[in-house]
Formats: C-alpha cells, sequence, structure tokens
C-alpha cells in the first residue's frame, strides 16, 4: 500500500479513504490504517464474525508497514520509476493477500467485514465486495484521497491475484477447501502411523 502510494498514480479503495481521513485529522496514514481497522472490527460484532491472529495482525501490521515504507522510499517523480513501481505494489499486494489468508489464522477486518455481510445478507459475495468498495472510494475521494489509473489497476486485477496466489500459496494440498471463512477450519484427520 505504501508503494502504491509512493507511485503517485491512485491508491486502493481503503487507502483512499485512509488518506482522506489523514489529510483531515494530521495522523500519518498508517495510524488511521490502524484506527480505522480497529473501527471495521466493531461493526463485526453484529455480524458475528471471530477475529483470529491474523485479524489483529493484519489491524497492527499494515500501518506500521505502510508508514515504515513511507518514511524508507523517497517521493518518486520520474514516471518511468512511477509505473513499474505502481505493477509492483499491486502485484505484491495480491501475493500478500494470497499468503496471509492461506495460513488460516482469520481474515482481516476488511475481509472480514465482507464475509460477514455476505453470511447475513445473503448477497453474492461479488456484490458485497464491491459496494464495500464503491463506497469506500466514494467517501475517500470526497476527502481528497488519490484516485488515478492505480485505482482502477488494482481493482481490475486484485481479484485475480488474489485467487492464484491462495491456489499457489494454500498448504498441504487445500486447494479445494476453503481458506477464507467465519467459521473454523474443519479438523484435519491424523496422519497414519508409519
Amino acid at each position: 500500500m505504501g508503494l502504491q502510494l509512493r507511485a503517485g498514480l491512485g491508491l486502493e479503495p481503503w487507502s483512499v479513504l485512509n488518506q482522506g481521513i489523514s489529510r483531515h485529522t494530521g495522523l500519518s496514514i498508517g495510524t488511521v490504517t490502524i484506527v480505522s481497522g480497529v473501527l471495521i472490527l466493531l461493526l463485526w460484532i453484529p455480524l458475528r464474525q471471530r477475529p483470529g491472529l491474523g485479524t489483529v495482525s493484519n489491524v497492527v501490521i499494515l500501518g506500521l508497514v505502510m508508514d515504515a515504507t513511507l518514511t524508507l522510499v523517497p517521493e518518486i517523480t520520474t514516471l518511468a520509476v512511477r509505473i513499474p513501481l505502481l505493477a509492483f505494489a499491486i502485484l505484491l499486494n495480491g501475493m500478500a493477500t494470497g499468503l496471509y489468508i492461506s495460513a488460516r489464522f482469520g481474515p482481516g477486518p476488511r475481509d472480514g467485514l465482507m464475509t460477514g455481510l455476505h453470511r447475513r445478507t445473503g448477497r453474492p459475495l461479488r456484490l458485497v465486495r464491491t459496494c464495500i468498495e464503491v463506497a469506500v472510494l466514494t467517501v475517500g475521494f470526497v476527502l481528497g484521497g488519490s484516485v488515478g489509473v492505480g485505482t482502477v489497476l488494482y481493482a481490475l486485477a486484485i481479484g485475480p491475484l488474489a485467487q492464484f496466489s491462495l491456489r499457489f500459496f494454500t498448504i498441504g494440498g487445500q486447494s479445494g477447501r476453503v481458506v477464507a471463512s467465519s467459521e473454523p477450519a474443519p479438523a484435519s484427520a491424523p496422519a497414519p502411523l508409519s
């Protein structure tokens, strides 16, 4: 997320919102990311979502890493560097999504909100995700968050990248099993003794 911000060609929807809030509060975008993650977790209560270690880690680590990235990576003005940086940032985000979800330690706040609303409303997952993303993007844009070609590229690429990385990073041949759910994973059969 920090690299996509440094590319300066448009952010993914949640970062558009966080950047807009950051501009109005004076807090760093990483701090806003952490606070918004905590607030989103409050929305899990009526949805009866259960947080896991991955959920809590996601709340804290995303914001800290984003602020660290913005500290370490200088602002870039050359378009010939910004375009590949944007592509790399989107690819990295897609791979990271597959890595953290396939670990099965609980979805992040935003993904859990999506799965919880899907479960409670019965609406298709893609519709729930799209509505959330459009709402977040709209509010972020109104607050002054960066929207651009990177926002569109992210929206088009993140689904296929996440799907690929989920298949690639799933451990132990669990490819046919759900890797992100608000329900606990079923217990695996014990390994045969040799």
